[in-house]
């Protein structure tokens, strides 16, 4: 049987190489998640949304900031995982620690369950209310390079 390799580089995104082997006792059916990431961080998304959000947890209680959570419920969001019942499974997969910056092995484990709910029941109106002005740059951002692009097309 012939071996067949394939390399995705994101060396924008990750300090390391990442190799892609599914025989491995740490693998992960999301590696498109990788995608998601490389989006976010052209986009800065879930960087945007997290300065939306006060901290009001017990300092000496934070295991995960507050943009780690975001991003985790995000990721999982978009990944296909409706509800946060998932995240005890995907606490350990390895893509998913990769996401959040984590070693795919051996880095901590992502936040549980209980936390993410915890997490998704803290934001309301006012949160909400902040998600909205503080993403307006962003639909301003999309909106004047779609206008620019259009322009350009127009007049080449």
């Amino acid at each position: 049987m012939e071996k067949i390799t394939q390399c995705l580089i994101f060396s924008e995104l990750f300090d390391q190489p990442i190799h892609l082997k599914f025989d491995e006792p740490h693998s992960s059916s999301d590696g498109g998640a990788l995608l998601l990431k490389a989006a976010d961080q052209k986009l800065q998304l879930t960087s945007s949304l997290a300065a939306c959000l006060v901290e009001r947890r017990q300092a000496a209680k934070v295991k995960h900031t507050i943009e780690d959570l975001l991003r985790q419920r995000i990721y999982g969001l978009a990944s296909g995982y409706a509800d946060a019942n998932d995240a005890a499974r995907l606490a350990h997969d390895p893509i998913f620690k990769l996401l959040l910056d984590r070693s795919p092995v051996d880095g901590p484990e992502l936040s549980s369950q209980p936390t993410l709910s915890r997490f998704e029941n803290s934001v309301g109106p006012k949160e909400n209310y902040r998600f909205r002005a503080g993403t307006g740059p962003l639909s301003n951002r999309a909106a004047a390079k779609a206008v620019a692009r259009q322009g350009a097309e127009h007049h080449a």
